[in-house]
């Protein structure tokens, strides 16, 4: 009997080794062939331990003439006992792989599951019939009119700031600072969220003898990497002269008893040779420095706002040091607006801007690399689509609806990588690839599904091109300069190739956003008790 059960003791423990448990895959999806390969090895140890039953059990039979009762309750006991921790095993089994598949870093052929059955889809928005349509004309009225009054404020106020910072500065030795161009949501009439948010570009040019000397990251002869700093490019302060092409005395000898006049009248003293090298320029280098604009810009407007703070009856602060003209305006009601004074370098005679501050700047990029922005090319494209769509057609609130939802949703869950940009982006691409007359407001549900939708799969395949460099769609009528149709796609998307932590906060965040859609839109749009949605301006969106 004691051998017996010895031999019993020895197969359940070499079964309890054996099991999958102690020997966890550390893949994160589980894989045919190894399933295949875990079910026969069962079968082959379920096949062991009956031949081993039946060994047992003809000699515990024999046995139990002498053991009496007592053994043959310790067989049932046992075999009981064995059956039960294999039953835990296996159900423990279970758990630990569920738990380890949602936990762990999944790899790149599994994160296709994270949008797959049972997450939140565009196509599969639920809305009620009308609801969004209703949404868009009662809750966007008010702030849609209210912007309009609101350029025209800024406008003013940001024309009066310039005029008093050219004032400030010495126009021999200092920036000459150009007329402003409204950018982004407000002045492309498609910004609700509060507090507005006025985003104006700042172009400054060098006083003589100094110019900009550009090197683009698509150049023909640029040292740049072009999948490091796509998009990106180098700003080079130059004197008249050093180009050998400029003046005739730098290709020529002339001889110890000739003077150029040219360089005679517009050199400075020897002291001051370096003076804007060292103002704005990375240290030991005559590259445009991004950090060193932003302080004379920041110095700049606090001198030009304290020329003329007497007229106005309202405070103004900077709201973020790391933004060189991010500005809040406080009313002594207090309301709020936001102002972004960007300084820029225009890209020789084309409208496409060097930008200090972009919303995609990470922590370390150069500070000599400056991001290339289109936003001028962008609002022009949005304007020519305007123009050949129906009346009243839904692209633009689509857009609206989607930038709410994207604002909520990040005072929910917190802030992640995706930006009202992208929204933009998102939808110029669906604009250019669906015909016009699929933009009737009649097709608002079917449009905003098929934003949602689109926003959906770039996340999935991280990848989602810019608007304008290498996209042939775009019109000819927006102009774009032939270096920058030629270059490669941008992908706006590549941190989230680099970054999975990144990745995976935009992925829930996108989820959330569309699973939450339906009840936000219940919420925001004004019922009346018979169940139709009131005429008449609604309330306020506050974000």
């Amino acid at each position: 009997m004691q051998g017996a059960i010895a031999r019993f003791c020895v197969v359940v423990a070499a079964a309890i080794l054996n099991h999958p448990l102690l020997f966890p895959d550390n893949s994160t999806a589980p894989d045919p062939k190894q399933e295949n390969d875990l079910l026969v090895r069962m079968k082959e140890h379920q096949e062991r331990l009956e031949a081993e039953q039946a060994q047992l059990e003809q000699e515990l039979s024999a046995e139990a003439l002498d053991a009496g009762l007592y053994d043959n309750f310790s067989w049932y006991f046992w075999s009981t006992f064995s059956l039960v921790i294999f039953f835990i095993i296996e159900v423990c089994r279970q758990e630990a792989s569920q738990v380890g598949c949602q936990g762990s870093n999944a790899p790149s052929e599994d994160e296709e599951s994270w949008f797959g059955v049972g997450c939140a889809s565009g196509r599969g928005l639920v809305l009620e019939k009308g609801a969004l349509r209703g949404f868009c004309e009662k809750c966007f009225h008010g702030p849609t009119h209210e912007s309009r009054k609101l350029r025209e404020f800024v406008e003013g106020f940001a024309d009066d700031l310039l005029e008093a910072l050219r004032s400030v500065g010495d126009r021999e030795a200092d920036m000459e600072v150009e007329d402003f161009v409204g950018v982004g949501s407000v002045f492309e009439s498609w910004g609700v969220c509060r507090p507005f948010t006025c985003d104006l570009i700042v172009p400054f040019a060098l006083p003589e003898p100094y110019g900009y000397q550009f090197k683009l990251w698509c150049g023909p002869s640029s040292d740049l990497t072009p999948d490091l700093w796509q998009g990106c490019g180098q700003i080079r302060l130059a004197r008249l002269g050093e180009d050998s092409t400029s003046c005739l005395c730098g290709c020529t000898n002339l001889g110890e008893d000739m003077l150029c006049l040219v360089h005679a009248r517009n050199d400075p003293p020897k002291d001051d040779d370096h003076c804007l090298e060292e103002l704005l320029c990375s240290k030991g280098t005559t590259n445009l420095a991004k950090d060193q604009v932003m302080k004379w810009f920041q110095i700049s407007v606090t001198k030009a706002w304290g020329r003329i703070s007497h007229k106005y009856e309202f405070e103004l602060t900077f709201r973020n040091l790391d933004s060189p003209g991010a500005l809040k305006i406080r009313f002594r009601s207090g309301k709020v607006v936001l102002l972004n004074l960007t300084p820029v370098v225009q890209l020789e005679d084309t409208d496409a801007y060097f930008i200090s501050h972009f919303p995609t700047d990470s922590e370390s990029s150069s500070d000599t690399h400056w991001h290339l922005s289109f936003c001028v090319y962008e609002r022009n494209l949005l304007k020519l689509l305007a123009k050949s769509l129906p009346e009243n057609s839904c692209h633009i609130r689509c857009l609206q609806v989607a930038s709410f939802l994207h604002k909520k949703q990040t005072s929910l869950t917190g802030r992640c990588a995706l930006t009202n940009y992208h929204l933009k982006t998102a939808l110029l691409h669906l604009s250019l690839a669906k015909p016009p007359s699929a933009w009737g407001p009649q097709n608002l549900d079917q449009r905003f599904e098929d934003l949602l939708g689109f926003l959906q799969k770039s996340v999935q395949e991280k990848r989602l091109s810019h608007i304008i460099i290498g996209n042939s769609s775009v019109p000819a009528e927006i102009r774009v300069p032939d270096i920058f149709q030629a270059a490669e796609p941008v992908n706006l998307f590549r941190p989230l190739v680099l970054q999975r932590q990144l990745y995976s906060g935009m992925v829930q965040h996108v989820q959330e956003m569309v699973r939450n859609a339906p009840v936000l839109i219940q919420e925001y749009t004004p019922h009346i008790p018979n169940g139709d949605v009131p005429h008449g301006p609604h309330s306020e969106l506050q974000s």
